[in-house]
């Protein structure tokens, strides 16, 4: 999710006089505000004459490097974020830039699609961090970067407030696409810790046999193909916040090298005998029930009861109510900018569609239905006819109690399906069962009838 502003500032600074006319050209062209230095000292000054939104530098330039300007901007400039770009990209450049305070790492070269994506999601994470700022008790249907008015989702607010002002360890859970993400950047960017790096990790998507190098580095050596030293993702946050997302995936094995990190406060870095002292604040999230696996053995209790210090649920969309429909206007506005077109509206039949839906690929699977129909529908106003087939087909079926156990479970995994583009992984993540199953469960209502 994103909150959209016009007009954004960006600096952008480089030595090569061709990479500011490009970079300038294509960020005006998408709409922002952009200056442009030739070298730390002439950004600083524009960076003091002026308010900014975003600076995007340069890694190598003469005399006064691009990670002195992250540092300067962080400790002077806490409402202007960093973007980094390079030509001479590595994962230890990487780190530092993020563990110094950018928050994004592009290397060149890049695609116009790829900067403009990054420099967007930079730029939403900004408003995220703005919109953190609003009182608890003020009422808006913007807070701490959520679309949203619900009881259930003021609620989320206040446990989020309550996360910030302490250093607890917050296990967030929810279903995939309910902002669990997010929920931790609010905790973050509210927190004392807020100036420091927040460093998100997707453990499931790591493989099991680098997960640990990523997490706590490795020193030259340590196996094949470790050529050199490497930081982990612990150094980089360092003072800051690691995000560990999909924790409910980490092996036995992880799960009890992470446990040390909670107990001790220290990492040893794969090959290394010695241990480091790291102050960085857990948040952890997870669609998967915690508390079952550890039932079955598959999670650890001692683990748990550490990650589960302070609790956050996320709801899904379809125990949001009328938020369903504060998002629909929210990403019809902003993909509608995006298209640079007016933004359309919606009849109140089908306003009554996307509120009656079930969304199982929750805010995830709304805003790419709504980046849909901006791109394809012609005209001011997005009517039933426009919706997918399956949105509109399911308002229409039957609901009462009346069909099989086996009709019921088809349907859903049709509509999961249909949610992730036919992403038979993320289907199985959201259903709560494996790829094996799931294709099962396919082939056994996809087999015709004798």
């Amino acid at each position: 999710m994103s909150i959209s502003q016009k007009n954004e500032r960006i600096l952008v600074v480089d030595d090569s006089p061709a990479t500011l006319e490009v970079l300038q050209r294509n960020l005006t062209a998408a709409g922002y505000q952009v200056f442009t230095a030739p070298g730390v000292a002439e950004a600083i000054e524009i960076l003091q004459a002026m308010p900014l939104d975003l600076v995007v530098t340069d890694l190598k330039m003469p005399r006064v490097g691009g990670l002195d300007l992250v540092r300067h901007t962080r400790e002077n400039f806490k409402d202007t974020e960093v973007m980094v770009i390079t030509g001479y990209p590595s994962i230890e450049s990487a780190v530092n830039a993020v563990k110094t305070g950018a928050e994004e790492f592009l290397a060149k070269p890049f695609t116009d699609e790829e900067l403009l994506s990054a420099v967007r999601g930079v730029l939403d994470k900004l408003n995220v961090r703005r919109s953190g700022y609003v009182a608890l008790d003020q009422v808006s249907s913007v807070h701490k970067g959520f679309i949203a008015d619900s009881r259930v989702m003021h609620s989320v607010f206040v446990a989020i407030g309550k996360a910030a002002r302490t250093s607890a360890t917050v296990l967030i859970s929810g279903e995939s696409g309910t902002g669990k993400e997010l929920a931790a950047r609010a905790i973050h960017y509210s927190s004392a810790r807020s100036s420091a790096s927040f460093v998100p990790v997707n453990c499931g998507g790591i493989p099991e046999a680098l997960l640990e190098s990523e997490l706590f580095g490795h020193v030259k050596g340590a196996f094949t193909g470790a050529t050199e030293s490497r930081a982990g993702f612990f150094h980089a946050a360092d003072g800051g916040t690691i995000f560990l997302d999909e924790v409910g995936d980490m092996s036995a094995a992880m799960q009890a090298k992470l446990l040390r990190v909670l107990q001790d406060k220290e990492i040893c870095m794969v090959g290394s005998n010695r241990t480091r002292k790291v102050d960085a604040r857990i948040l952890a999230a997870t669609n998967k029930d915690l508390q079952g696996l550890v039932k079955k053995g598959v999670f650890r209790d001692d683990l748990f009861y550490r990650l589960n210090v302070i609790t956050i649920f996320m709801p899904p969309l379809r125990e949001r109510g009328d938020d369903v429909l504060l998002l629909a206007r929210h990403f019809a506005a902003k993909f509608a900018v995006g298209l640079g077109r007016s933004s359309p509206g919606f009849s109140d039949k089908a306003l009554q569609c996307l509120r009656d839906y079930n969304w199982p690929g929750n805010v995830r699977e709304l805003e790419n239905v709504i980046h849909r129909l901006v791109v394809m529908t012609d005209g001011d106003l997005i009517d039933v006819p426009d919706l997918p087939s399956l949105m509109r087909f399911s308002v229409l079926r039957k609901t009462g109690f009346t069909r099989t156990l086996a009709e019921v479970e088809a349907e859903y995994i049709n509509n999961v399906l249909a949610s992730v583009a036919g992403n038979k992984t993320r289907a199985s993540e959201i259903l709560g069962i494996d790829r094996k199953t799931l294709r099962q469960k396919i082939g056994r209502k996809e087999k015709p009838a004798s």
